[in-house]
């Protein structure tokens, strides 16, 4: 099997970001932001979905976080799908439910590596703040990783009262899901999965 990879580059007049990603790592990372609950989630994702994440990126974060979290949600979904390439022998589905249970947190996700972009996201939680971070923004970053990636994504919090804990167990979730998703079947490694032959529209 040929390593999975992607580098990417994207500068903007709000953002500058540098990534690479390999899918087929084991659970290596380097992410840094200047948005340090950004930084965890990320190095909690790599290690979950065993990549191989370099994350390099700055912005306008003065202003607020938005711009950097929603960018990098971008570069992050567009190497993956850059690095699973025709999508040639992956499970193509994902599905994981977390709990952490000494927060009462359980994180519910399912996905398809389907090639057409879909998002559900139901994450109540009344406090909106770790710090000066809002968390109302990973919505914003999970949906641009959907669009980039060109997957369906499914993210639903079942119970949490820890907010810290209810997006640790979202990320981990996503994290496990995407690698059931892009594992490869040996059975499959010529085939698409799909009967029509072809993934996307």
């Amino acid at each position: 099997m040929s390593t999975r990879t992607a580098s990417i580059e994207r500068n903007t007049s709000e953002t500058q970001i540098a990534l690479a990603l390999n899918i087929d790592g084991s659970g290596n990372y380097t992410n840094d932001t200047p948005i340090p609950f950004l930084n965890h989630m990320l190095d909690l994702f790599a290690k979950h979905a065993l990549l191989d994440l370099e994350i390099k990126a700055t912005g306008d974060v003065e202003v607020d976080y938005h711009h950097l979290v929603e960018d990098v949600g971008i570069v992050l979904g567009s190497a993956f799908k850059e690095a699973v390439g025709d999508r040639k022998g992956i499970n193509r589905y994902g599905f994981w439910v977390l709990p952490m249970d000494e927060a009462q947190a359980q994180a519910e996700v399912c996905l398809d590596l389907s090639g057409r972009p879909f998002f559900v996201y139901t994450f109540e939680h009344e406090q909106k703040y770790i710090r000066d971070f809002d968390v109302t923004i990973i919505k914003h970053f999970w949906r641009s990783f959907s669009d980039a990636a060109q997957m369906n994504l499914h993210i639903e919090l079942k119970f949490g009262e820890d907010l810290h804990h209810c997006i640790e167990a979202v990320f981990k979730a996503v994290a496990r899901a995407m690698r059931m998703a892009c594992a490869q079947d040996p059975r499959a490694l010529d085939q698409v999965p799909s009967s029509k032959g072809r993934l996307g529209t």
